[in-house]
């Protein structure tokens, strides 16, 4: 293993290979107090350097973690003391925005909000937005396929990607660049890659979809008087805002007390209480016509019962005010210590789906919390469920009761933040047993020796 480090060493240079003190000085995670346990931390400068150092791992068998901004919530980029961590974080460099082609191209460990802030400053935007945007890399949301607050608009991170840079496990790079919106040429390669957690490859490098700034920016916090009123407000804005409605956030009361009282900083935007609570955004291009239209279509909905009350902002401050409160999740760890799930299911069946989770829970255990919320506009729900027992038995109890009524329903045991390790074993219960098969398939073929990111995924 030493000769393996040496060589490693050598090839990164100075301070691109870090060992002992200088890897337990890092967390694990942004979440986590633990230290790093790898056994070194690479940190290449290019994509050939990542590939040296594939290459020189994949020759001693030696498993390899790829690892982004460390956001992630499913031990997706977590490297045990036998695994060498593969940090992308010199890989920081925005190499061109092209106005005109309205794309992007960047390193892999370009942070989210360095491109929004770098395409705004070109009239330009980079339409997908996580609450972990100032930390969350480019290449881990290709490598985990993120979604965020505006996929009922946009999409998820795949329908932003063009092109990629992909470094595979003997080293090889697979450049595939395109720039064009448009290009049948083949199989899209690119596919493979975005969204398989590190498993297949190591992005580089990604060519990405711009669009143009939004003019105008208007947000309501609305309250819902039932749920069954929600998938109702959610058409009617869809078709009443002609196509600007970016964001439908929907808030259990239980999350919505949470982030309005102490000690969070936010307080109520509305003045009683609701059965849920809905905060809508519109973006579009006529800056005084789209405010208009977007109170005109409010008040309708006001008259026609489909929405109690409204809080409407008037500022960008109170704009960031509202999503402030939508953003501030952490105030959930205030029930105590917490399992997170990220799941997705039919808006039809998401109340009695809910309902039967807090039954479940509360027949097991009496103090057993359970909050709620999401981008219902994409049929994506988070459940931060607290049973004051963090033992790995209440763990899987409290993941059975979460994960196995969605193989009924068409659901699926992850909607946005991967499968990691922590959801490999409950895949199958949303992916046929063929579908596995060709997975596993497709990992033996571009990773003959098994050293991307081990037990990610499909578990081997």
């Amino acid at each position: 293993m030493s000769v393996l480090l040496d060589r490693l060493a050598a090839e990164l240079g100075a301070g691109g290979l870090l060992t002992g003190d200088e890897v337990t000085a890092r967390a694990e995670t942004w979440s986590s107090p633990h230290p790093c346990r790898a056994l070194a931390i690479a940190r290449p400068g290019s994509a050939a350097a990542v590939a040296a150092v594939l290459r020189l791992c994949h020759e001693a068998g030696q498993e390899v973690v790829p690892h982004g901004g460390g956001t992630g919530l499913v031990e997706g980029a977590t490297a045990g003391s036998s695994q060498i961590l593969l940090s992308l974080e010199r890989l920081r460099t925005i190499e061109e925005l092209d106005p005109l082609g309205r794309t992007a191209t960047v390193q892999a460990g370009v942070t989210l909000q360095a491109l929004q802030d770098a395409a705004r400053s070109a009239g330009l935007n980079f339409p997908l937005d996580l609450g972990a945007r100032g930390t969350a890399t480019i290449g881990g949301t290709i490598a985990t396929n993120a979604g965020g607050n505006r996929v009922l608009r946009y999409g998820m991170m795949r329908d932003h990607v063009l092109g990629i840079e992909v470094v595979l496990a003997d080293g090889t790079i697979l450049s595939s660049l395109n720039r064009l919106i448009k290009n049948n040429a083949g199989y899209d390669l690119k596919q493979l890659f975005i969204g398989s957690e590190g498993t297949l490859g190591v992005v580089t490098r990604a060519v990405l979809r711009l669009r143009e700034d939004p003019v105008s920016q208007n947000v309501a916090f609305l309250g819902i008087g039932s749920f069954d009123r929600l998938p109702v407000l959610l058409k009617a804005l869809d078709r009443r805002l002609g196509g600007t409605l970016s964001a439908f956030e929907v808030m259990w009361p239980e999350f919505y007390a949470l982030v309005t009282t102490p000690p969070a900083r936010n307080r109520p935007p509305l003045a009683s209480q609701h059965a849920y609570y809905c905060l809508v955004e519109s973006l579009g291009g006529d800056e005084s016509g789209d405010h208009e239209r977007f109170l005109a279509v409010l008040g309708q909905l006001v008259e026609e019962g489909i929405v109690a009350d409204a809080a409407v902002a008037k500022s960008k401050a109170q704009v960031a005010g509202l999503w402030a409160l939508r953003d501030d999740v952490e105030q959930v760890l205030r029930i105590g210590p917490v399992f997170m799930f990220d799941v997705a299911l039919p808006i039809a069946a998401m109340e009695n789906y809910v309902a039967g989770v807090r039954s479940a829970l509360a027949a097991r255990w009496q103090d057993a919390a359970c909050v709620v919320w999401g981008h219902m506009g994409d049929c994506n729900l988070h459940l931060w469920i607290s049973v004051q027992d963090e033992s790995a038995a209440a763990r899987a109890a409290v993941e059975r009761i979460v994960y196995e009524p969605l193989a009924g329903i068409g659901g699926s045991v992850s909607a946005e933040h991967g499968i990691g390790t922590e959801k490999a074993a409950y895949l199958g219960l949303v992916r046929s047993p063929t579908e596995v098969e060709l997975m596993r398939t497709l990992k033996r073929s571009l990773d003959p020796r098994g050293i991307m990111n081990p037990g990610r995924v499909i578990g081997c």
